[in-house]
């Protein structure tokens, strides 16, 4: 093979695996006090086991929400996934509050009498990415990792595929050829199950799935499919595995395409640059690409904590109309606002917006009708080609 052409593998966990089923219960716990006070400050975290979920955390709001009410959160979400049976039962669950108070000292270091002066919430880099692969200006086996598992999601829960339950993972292997993707090499599912399926009861209802992802994203099949391959599937979810908020961070931005700065989203409010900063630098990166000044962009924010404005901005271009990282750098830092404040102004960040977030990506996704997922928006086009 020639140095661009290569294969590349990403993939993606469904809304029932144990991590996110915690992230999910993060966010929505987060989304509850945003709705009442858009100025909470919340750093919650979620674990799950057997039977048994564990709320951690800090919070700072003016939003009162008693611990009855974070319990109902939590059954009502992991409800809404699906989990209804013995071994993980949202009717049944075990679930444990420990919430307190956000410490003063991040508090003085975030908060200022000047809010445009407001400081980022932790030190840090966050990384955003985006590349003309796919419409979505998403690396292409993310993005089909992703829509399988989705789509195998819908299929369970309208019936069309019975016997399926929550937990799954799907893997994505792309042949690349000069550096672009070309077809579909490898396709990986792993399905949660009843006990009464068989491995060809499974199949049966995975590749059909399958197939129309296929068929409708890539106009193919792959070459190779693997279906559960240990052959059963049917111990799964938190009965299976532990769970934790913040461990699937690669899944939820680029599939491995790109750097990752170490910081988890979900159950951060957005006074944490690890979620807002990430934000920030993918909608940067998808209007350069729009912009067409480059087939692939890789920008670098970093902060301190208590500072408002970034310690550097870095931009990582290729292809595209060739235009010089350090015009595009220089051109972002004179028109975009990238201290906490600005970002959270500029994208609307402190609304209830987050759950939908916690599965199948935070990065390529429309958004809704209640104008989620902003960070997608490409509304700095015309400013990025005038500036450069």
């Amino acid at each position: 093979m020639q140095a661009n052409d290569f294969l590349f593998t990403s993939e993606s966990v469904s809304e029932g695996h144990p991590d996110k089923v915690c992230d999910q219960i993060s966010d929505a716990i987060l989304d509850a006090y945003l709705a009442q006070d858009p100025d909470s400050r919340v750093g919650l975290e979620t674990l799950c086991t057997k039977n048994t979920v564990v709320l951690a955390g800090e919070v700072r709001s003016a939003a009162r929400i008693e611990r009855e009410a974070l319990e109902a959160i939590a059954r009502q979400t992991v409800r809404d996934i699906g989990y209804d049976f013995p071994g993980f039962d949202w009717c049944s669950l075990d679930v444990s509050v420990l919430v307190h108070s956000q410490s003063p000292d991040i508090a003085r270091g975030v908060d200022a009498g000047d809010r445009r002066s407001e400081g980022a919430g932790d030190q840090g880099m966050m990384f955003g990415y985006a590349c003309s692969e796919t419409p979505e200006l998403m690396p292409a086996p993310i993005v089909l990792a992703h829509r399988i598992l989705r789509e195998l999601a819908a299929a369970r829960k309208s019936g069309r595929a019975d016997g399926l339950l929550p937990d799954a993972k799907s893997q994505v292997t792309m042949r690349y050829e000069r550096g672009r993707p070309v077809s579909v090499e490898t396709v990986v599912v792993s399905s949660h199950h009843d006990a009464g399926l068989s491995q060809d009861d499974v199949r049966a209802r995975v590749l059909p799935v399958l197939d129309d992802v296929l068929r409708q994203s890539w106009n193919g099949r792959s070459e190779h499919v693997l279906v559960n391959p240990t052959g059963r599937f049917v111990v799964g979810g938190p009965e299976s595995d532990t769970g934790l908020t913040g461990r699937k961070i690669i899944v939820d931005t680029y599939g491995g395409a790109a750097l990752h700065g170490g910081g988890a989203f979900s159950g951060k409010d957005p006074t944490k640059v690890d979620r807002s900063g990430a934000y920030a630098a993918r909608h940067l990166a998808k209007n350069v690409v729009a912009a067409g000044l480059a087939e692939r962009c890789l920008i670098q924010i970093a902060y301190a904590i208590g500072v408002p404005e970034p310690v550097s901005v870095y931009v990582q271009v290729e292809g595209g109309d060739h235009v010089p990282s350090e015009r595009i750098s220089r051109a972002i830092r004179n028109n975009v606002d990238l201290t906490p404040r600005g970002i959270i102004d500029r994208l609307d960040l402190a609304r209830p917006i987050y759950r939908p977030t916690a599965t199948y990506g935070h990065f390529g996704r429309a958004g809704d009708e209640d104008g989620s997922f902003p960070w997608e928006r490409l509304d700095l086009v015309d400013m990025l080609r005038r500036a450069v």
